[in-house]
C-alpha cells in the first residue's frame, strides 16, 4: 500500500503565490480524504488509482468549498475585497478543471461521470438547505444533519466501487466522520460571535429561546455581547462538545468491528484527531477543580 501523501501532492495544484497573497482558501478536507484513501487502498485487491481518486476528489471538494466562501453581498467593495472575491471564483473553477484533466489523462471516464453526478447532488442539497433557511423551517438537529450530508455527498460516489463487505462499513464511517467534522466546525464557530448567523447555535436559540430572545436576535444578530450571552446561557459549547464526544465514540464502535487490525488502527488514529481540540478545555476544567 502506498503511504498517504495526498495533501503534499495537492499542494502542486492549490498553492499559488497570487492566491495566497490576496485571498484565503478553505481548509484541506483532510479527514474525509484520508478516510477515502484508506478504504480504497485496503480493498482485497487494492485499487490501482486510489491515490489519483483521492487527489481529484480533494480538488473538487476544495473547488466547491472555495466557491462557498465567496461573499455574495451586493454593493461596492474595496479593491482588496474585490480581488479576493475574483480570485476565489477563479481558484474554485481551476481546482474543478484539474479534476477533469487528471481523470481524463488516466482514461477514467466513468469516474468523471460518478464525481460529476456527486457535484450535482451536492448543489441540489445546498439549494434545499438555503430554501429551508430562508423560510426558517429548520430545527438545530435538521440543520446538523443536512450539513453532514453536504460534507459526505461527493464521497458517496465511491460506495458502489468498494468491496461488498467494505461498502457498508464505509457508508457508516463516512456518515460518522462527516458528523464529527460538522460538529467540530460548529464548536469552532461558537468561539466567534461574527460566525453565529445560521450556525447550529443560531437554530438552537430559535428553537428553544424565549420570545424576547428571538425578537432581539432578529434585531441584534451582529451584536457580539448579545450573541456571547446567548452562547453562554444555552451552554452551546458544552452541548457541542458532548455531541462531538458521542459522535467519536459511535464511530470508534463501528471501527472496532473491523477484522483488519491494521485498518482499525489507521481509522482510530483519524478519529482521535477530532478530540484534540477538546483537550485544552478539559485540562483547564480539571485545573479549576
Amino acid at each position: 500500500m502506498k503511504p498517504y501523501k495526498i495533501p503534499e501532492i495537492a499542494k502542486k495544484y492549490v498553492e499559488y503565490d497570487m492566491i495566497q497573497a490576496h485571498t484565503e482558501l478553505p481548509d484541506f478536507p483532510e479527514t474525509r480524504i484520508r478516510l477515502l484513501f484508506t478504504f480504497l487502498a485496503n480493498q482485497r485487491t487494492p485499487m490501482l488509482h486510489s491515490e489519483l481518486y483521492s487527489l481529484v476528489v480533494s480538488l473538487v471538494q476544495m473547488g466547491m468549498d472555495t466557491h462557498d466562501e465567496i461573499d455574495s453581498a451586493s454593493g461596492r467593495l474595496a479593491e482588496k475585497e474585490m480581488r479576493s472575491r475574483q480570485l476565489k471564483v477563479l481558484a474554485g473553477d481551476y481546482f474543478s478543471s484539474r479534476f477533469y484533466q487528471l481523470l481524463a489523462q488516466a482514461g477514467q471516464v466513468d469516474m468523471i461521470r460518478r464525481i460529476s453526478d456527486g457535484v450535482c447532488e451536492v448543489n441540489k442539497l445546498k439549494v434545499n438547505l438555503y430554501m429551508k433557511m430562508k423560510q426558517l423551517k429548520l430545527t438545530a438537529e435538521e440543520y446538523l444533519n443536512q450539513c453532514v450530508q453536504l460534507k459526505i455527498e461527493l464521497f458517496t460516489a465511491f460506495t458502489a466501487i468498494l468491496d461488498e463487505k467494505m461498502s457498508g462499513i464505509w457508508a457508516e464511517l463516512l456518515q460518522g466522520f462527516g458528523r464529527c467534522e460538522v460538529v467540530l466546525d460548529e464548536l469552532m464557530r461558537s468561539e466567534k460571535p461574527e460566525r453565529f448567523s445560521d450556525s447550529w447555535a443560531y437554530w438552537h436559540v430559535l428553537q428553544v429561546g424565549t420570545e424576547e430572545e428571538k425578537r432581539r436576535l432578529s434585531e441584534q444578530l451582529h451584536e457580539p455581547s448579545f450573541i456571547a450571552s446567548l452562547i453562554s446561557t444555552y451552554d452551546v459549547r458544552g452541548q457541542l462538545a458532548d455531541k462531538l464526544r458521542q459522535s467519536v465514540a459511535h464511530m470508534q464502535g463501528i471501527v472496532s468491528k473491523l477484522e483488519s487490525d491494521k485498518l482499525m488502527r489507521e481509522l482510530q488514529q483519524i478519529g482521535e484527531t477530532f478530540l484534540r481540540p477538546l483537550l485544552p478545555a478539559a485540562s483547564a476544567l480539571n485545573e479549576r477543580r
